[in-house]
C-alpha cells in the first residue's frame, strides 16, 4: 500500500505530468502550465507538422537556465495510448497503469523494465532549473516493482 503511495508522488510530479498531459499539448515548467509553442501530441506522440518534439528537445539537456531537456526519444505517449497522468486519483492512475489496453500492452515483467527506460530516467536529470522528481530513480525504481510484485495494490477511491 505504501509503495503505490511513493510511486504515486513521482508520477504526479512535474517531470511525469507535463508528457502525460490530459489533452493533446504537453505541459512545462515546475508548475505544469500548457507548453508555450502549443506543440501538438500527433499520432506517434513526436508532433505534429513542423512542430516536432525533436526540433527543441535534443539528445541531451540543452544547457543554460531554462532550456529544453533532452533525450534522444523526446516523445508524449502516442495518440492511441494517451496513458494521462493529469487529474487522476491515486485508484484511477493505479489503475490505469495495469490495464493493458490503456498502457501499450504491457504486462508485470515489461512494467518493471518501463523503470528503466530512457525517458523515464530522463525525468530524474531534468534540465537546468527545473525541480528533480521526489524520490531518486533508484527509490522510485524500488517502490515501483515493491508495489508491482505484491499485488498491485490500487489505494481507495
Amino acid at each position: 500500500m505504501k509503495a503505490f503511495g511513493e510511486v504515486y508522488k513521482v508520477l504526479m510530479s512535474p517531470r511525469c505530468l507535463n508528457c502525460h498531459p490530459a489533452g493533446d499539448i504537453p505541459l512545462q515548467g515546475d508548475d505544469s502550465h500548457v507548453h508555450q509553442m502549443y506543440p501538438q501530441r500527433g499520432p506517434d506522440g513526436k508532433g505534429l507538422y513542423a512542430m516536432k518534439c525533436a526540433n527543441c528537445h535534443q539528445d541531451e539537456n540543452t544547457p543554460g537556465l531554462h532550456m529544453p531537456p533532452g533525450n534522444p526519444k523526446w516523445h508524449l505517449p502516442p495518440a492511441n495510448m494517451k496513458m494521462v497522468f493529469e487529474g487522476k486519483t491515486a485508484h484511477e492512475l493505479a489503475k490505469q497503469l495495469l490495464n493493458k489496453k490503456e498502457n501499450g500492452n504491457k504486462n508485470m515483467e515489461d512494467l518493471i523494465k518501463h523503470a528503466d527506460d530512457g525517458l523515464v530516467l530522463a525525468g530524474f536529470n531534468p534540465a537546468d532549473g527545473l525541480k528533480k522528481p521526489p524520490l531518486t530513480h533508484a527509490e522510485f525504481k524500488k517502490a515501483w516493482i515493491t508495489w508491482l510484485t505484491t499485488g498491485a495494490y490500487a489505494p481507495a477511491k
